[in-house]
């Protein structure tokens, strides 16, 4: 995607970021935990793990259609598996900075994780939560539903449609979508060329914010970077 996507022609009344795979890498944590619920339940790993990043534990598990389980309990076993690793968690290159030079009052995060687990895990990547911070429990439908967004744009007091939604996962992309939002794809943990539409950037350090004196920002790449 060129400099010509949405994401770095307009202005934005506030950011909102997805969590896992966006601020931060935890895809070897997770999949370690839910790599051993999947064997436990005598399902393919290799086929599973794909489908587990980006959505609430309660939607992924719901969707297997196991027979017999206990919902509830299962969610917690993958909590508390979670809650346990947190090995490998790491932020994403020159996240930390990017945050730091926002307004605290123009983002968010909007993660699946629960509160609890995701502040562990940003804890554990040394990133600091904002004041609008929205995760699993504060949402009926988890993503691809874009109610989450939707949220966290009415807590910071603007319109989705406003925002600009730093994702990664497929599920969150969707949301984004769903929620009216332009979207910045994150390919730092992506492991093979990822085609959207969207704009895109292998991490922070590329890119850089721009704040107007109307208090819009906008998204620049950094001089002599090339999509």
């Amino acid at each position: 995607m060129t400099q010509d996507a949405a994401a770095f022609r307009k202005t934005y009344a506030a950011f909102l970021f997805d969590m896992d795979g966006t601020l931060l890498s935890s895809i070897a944590a997770a999949e370690r935990v839910w790599g051993a619920w999947a064997r436990r339940h005598r399902l393919d790993v290799e086929t599973f793990l794909p489908t587990i990043h980006g959505v609430r534990a309660e939607d992924t598990i719901r969707r297997q259609n196991l027979e017999g389980i206990d919902i509830d309990a299962e969610v917690e076993w993958v909590h508390q598996g979670e809650l346990d690793d947190v090995e490998g968690v790491m932020a994403i290159d020159g996240i930390v900075d990017f945050l730091n030079a926002l307004p605290e009052d123009r983002w968010a995060i909007v993660t699946s994780a629960t509160r609890q687990l995701a502040g562990k895990r940003l804890r554990a990547a040394g990133i600091t939560p904002p004041r609008t911070f929205i995760t699993a429990e504060d949402v009926k439908r988890g993503k691809p539903a874009p109610d989450c967004f939707l949220l966290a744009a009415e807590r910071l007091g603007v319109n989705a449609s406003d925002c600009l939604i730093f994702e990664d996962a497929p599920a969150g992309i969707a949301a984004a979508e769903a929620a009216g939002a332009d979207v910045m794809v994150i390919t730092a943990t992506h492991g093979a060329h990822y085609e959207t539409a969207h704009a895109t950037t292998g991490n922070y350090v590329d890119i850089v914010i721009a704040t107007r004196d109307d208090g819009l920002l906008s998204v620049e790449r950094r001089r002599g970077q090339v999509e």
